[in-house]
C-alpha cells in the first residue's frame, strides 16, 4: 500500500547533496523541518555517493513518488533545462549550494574541472534563482579565499589572497554571487567554512583518508612538515550555522564558519590516539603542495555575535566518534577504494605528485 503524505508544502534544492556536507545537511534538514521537501540535485561525480543518504531513501519507502519529502535528481548545475524544470515544478524557498569541486590536489593536477562546477555552476544556479525572485539563495563558499593569514584572522572584509586553483574558482564564485547581489538584488547569503570532518568524507581528504591508510595497513602520507595549520569543525557544527545563516541572516551577509586550530599533525595525532597507534610509525612525510597555504585562520565572531552560533562538539571527543564510523562503515570505504579512479589519485597524492 503507498502512504501519501500529506504534510509537505514547502520545498528546498540542496545542490551536490550527494557529497560529504551536502549529505550531511540534507538529513539535518530533512529531520529538523518535517513539513519541507528536500530536493537533492547531484550529478554524482566521483565524489557524490547515492549510498550517503541510504538511511533517508529507506524512511521514503512506502510513498508515494511525488509524496516523498526526500527527492533525487540526477543532473549538472550548469544544466540550464534541468533548473528550469525543477524550479517551476517546486517553487523553492531556499537553494543551498554545495555542488563544487573541492580538493586542491585535483585543482593542482587539473583546473578545468573546478572552472565548470565552481564557476559556470554557480553562474547557472543563481541566474535560476534570479529569474525565480522567491527564492533565497545560499552560497557555500570556503576559508581558502583567502589564502594563508600570517597573524590573527581574517575576517569578512579581508582581501581575497587564493594560492590554489580551487581557492581562486571559489573566489571566483563568491565575487558573481556579490555581483548578482548589488545588480539584480538576489536575496543571497555566503558562508565561508573550514576545514570539516565526519562521516561519509570522500578518503582523498586528511582524516578519513589517514583512518583508511591505518586499516589497510598504509602509511599515512603527510605533506611537508605536517606543520600547516587549519580550522578543524565538525560538520554537524557546519550545518547548524548553514541552516541558522539560510533563515536568520540578513540579505547578503557573509559569515567565515570556523573550529579549532591546529596543524595537521596535531589533527592526525588526534585520529590515530582513536586507533591505539603511534603516528610516529605510521606517517610518511611526502613532497609539499605548490604554494601550500601555511594557515587558514577565519575570523568567525561575526556568526557569533549577530547570530549566536558557536560550535557543539569538541574535536577531541567527536572524532573519537568519527573514526568509529568509518571502522564500523568499512565496506563504503572498501566500495570507493575499489574504484580505479580513486587509485590513481591515491597513487599520486601519495607519493606527492603533482603534474
Amino acid at each position: 500500500m503507498k502512504i501519501k503524505n500529506s504534510t509537505i508544502n514547502k520545498s528546498v534544492l540542496v545542490t551536490g547533496g550527494s557529497g560529504f556536507i551536502g549529505s550531511n545537511f540534507v538529513r539535518h534538514f530533512y529531520h529538523a523541518y518535517p513539513d519541507y521537501r528536500v530536493v537533492n540535485l547531484d550529478f554524482l561525480t566521483y565524489a557524490g555517493n547515492t549510498d550517503n543518504l541510504k538511511d533517508i531513501e529507506e524512511l521514503e519507502k512506502g510513498i508515494l513518488p511525488d509524496e516523498r519529502r526526500y527527492q533525487f535528481v540526477q543532473g549538472d548545475i550548469c544544466d540550464v533545462e534541468i533548473l528550469a524544470k525543477l524550479f517551476e515544478k517546486y517553487n523553492f524557498e531556499f537553494v543551498f549550494n554545495f555542488a563544487a569541486e573541492t580538493h586542491v590536489d585535483r585543482s593542482i593536477m587539473g583546473i578545468s574541472d573546478f572552472i565548470r562546477t565552481n564557476i559556470s555552476g554557480v553562474c547557472a544556479l543563481i541566474e535560476a534563482v534570479r529569474r525565480n525572485k522567491t527564492t533565497r539563495f545560499v552560497h557555500i563558499s570556503t576559508d581558502e579565499v583567502y589564502g594563508s593569514t600570517v597573524r590573527g584572522g581574517a575576517d569578512e572584509d579581508a582581501p581575497f589572497r587564493p594560492a590554489s586553483p580551487y581557492a581562486a574558482s571559489k573566489a571566483a564564485a563568491d565575487l558573481i554571487v556579490q555581483a548578482f547581489m548589488r545588480t539584480h538584488s538576489v536575496p543571497t547569503v555566503i558562508l565561508r567554512g573550514s576545514n570539516n570532518y565526519g562521516p561519509f568524507q570522500y578518503p582523498e581528504k586528511l582524516i578519513p583518508l589517514a583512518i583508511s591508510n591505518v586499516i589497510d595497513g598504509r602509511k599515512i602520507p603527510v605533506h611537508g612538515t605536517g606543520e600547516h595549520v587549519r580550522s578543524w569543525l565538525n560538520v554537524n557544527d557546519f550545518c547548524r550555522a548553514v541552516d541558522l545563516v539560510a533563515r536568520r541572516a540578513p540579505d547578503y551577509g557573509i559569515y567565515n564558519v570556523s573550529g579549532e586550530e591546529m596543524t595537521n599533525l596535531e589533527i592526525l595525532q588526534k585520529v590515530v590516539s582513536h586507533l591505539d597507534i603511534r603516528l610516529a610509525d605510521h606517517k610518511e612525510h611526502v613532497s609539499d603542495r605548490p604554494n601550500a597555504d601555511l594557515r587558514y585562520a577565519p575570523d568567525s565572531t561575526k556568526i557569533r555575535r549577530e547570530l549566536g552560533w558557536a560550535p557543539e562538539e569538541n574535536v577531541e571527543k567527536s572524532l573519537g566518534n568519527v573514526v568509529a564510523w568509518y571502522l564500523t562503515n568499512q565496506d563504503w570505504l572498501k566500495k570507493i577504494k575499489s574504484r580505479r579512479e580513486y587509485q590513481y589519485i591515491y597513487e599520486k597524492q601519495s607519493r606527492g605528485q603533482w603534474y
